[in-house]
């Protein structure tokens, strides 16, 4: 080889030694801006993933699921609870004659299924079919964010660095007082946390996987909108497969009346009673003025 090749070989592996670097580098930054900054998202949940492991769940499992980069964290859903308003939702929507007729014809489609869960429970089929509706019009709606992503945000809410960014994530617009705030986020972050342990419960006993599992921003999940607590106590095996899947049309119906007949609703209730017990359905009396409405309705 000459020395005129041997220095252009020198010089094609130094030039080739110094973008190396460059081009990983390069890769690395546009990897981060497309996707977002990984190893920033699984370091919001280090705490959450430390206080489950405290609290009894394994090291293994715990570091298996927040793993998966599906995990992260989801600031616009979470964003949600400091704008919801019940008082702003158009429930007159479920009641006009194009829901009604859906309703109907989910009644007589599943007439089998929703007498044989008013036969066991003693809550009126009406009642059942109209919380669907309004829930998750009767299961075709059932919300498209992932529940762990939701809780384990919210439940990240503890730690002031997160509750900082949750905070400046908002517009003006969505921004109440900082005391409010604080207070709701003091509340929420609890709250969520309990439900996050739930989640995990629930989706171990039944085999999913909860990574899989979406619901609403407010981590309800289902055809009957079950928060995870709730589905972990008071869900049934409606359709008897060994299995309890609120995704199920049969188990759901199943859940819907044990969660009333567990709050008190017994086959000769009278109006101001079924009202109570609706209300823990969901505190909302515009929300339980419209199932009455929609069972009314139905009953012709």
């Amino acid at each position: 080889m000459t020395k005129k090749n041997i220095y252009n070989s020198c010089g094609n592996f130094i030039l080739s030694s110094l973008l190396l670097p460059l081009v990983v580098i390069s890769s690395f930054l546009y990897l981060q801006t497309a996707y977002g900054d990984d190893t920033q998202n699984q370091n919001q949940f280090n705490t959450v993933k430390d206080r489950l492991i405290k609290d009894g769940f394994s090291v293994e499992d715990i570091g298996k699921i927040y793993s998966n980069p599906k995990v992260s964290p989801e600031l616009k859903g979470v964003s949600l609870f400091f704008v919801h308003s019940e008082s702003k939702l158009n429930y007159d929507q479920f009641l006009s004659d194009k829901s009604i007729n859906s309703a109907l014809a989910y009644l007589k489609n599943h007439e089998a299924e929703l007498d044989n869960a008013e036969s066991i429970y003693g809550v009126d089929k009406t009642v059942i079919t109209a919380i669907m509706l309004v829930e998750t019009r009767l299961g075709t709606y059932l919300g498209n964010r992932a529940v762990i992503n939701i809780l384990s945000t919210m439940s990240s809410l503890s730690e002031s660095s997160q509750r900082e960014r949750l905070w400046n994530f908002l517009s003006d617009q969505q921004r109440i007082a900082r005391d409010k705030f604080d207070k709701k986020v003091d509340s929420k972050s609890a709250w969520a946390y309990q439900e996050l342990k739930s989640l995990l419960k629930y989706s171990t006993r039944e085999g999913i996987d909860p990574v899989e599992i979406q619901g609403s921003y407010a981590g309800a999940m289902g055809i009957a909108q079950f928060m995870p607590s709730n589905a972990l106590t008071l869900a049934k095996d409606g359709d008897l497969d060994g299995k309890v899947n609120l995704f199920n049309h049969v188990d759901a119906m199943h859940s819907i009346a044990n969660y009333l007949k567990h709050h008190g609703w017994q086959p000769d209730v009278d109006r101001e009673q079924a009202r109570k017990v609706l209300y823990k359905y969901n505190h909302s009396n515009v929300y339980v003025d419209t199932l009455l409405k929609i069972s009314d309705r139905l009953k012709g």
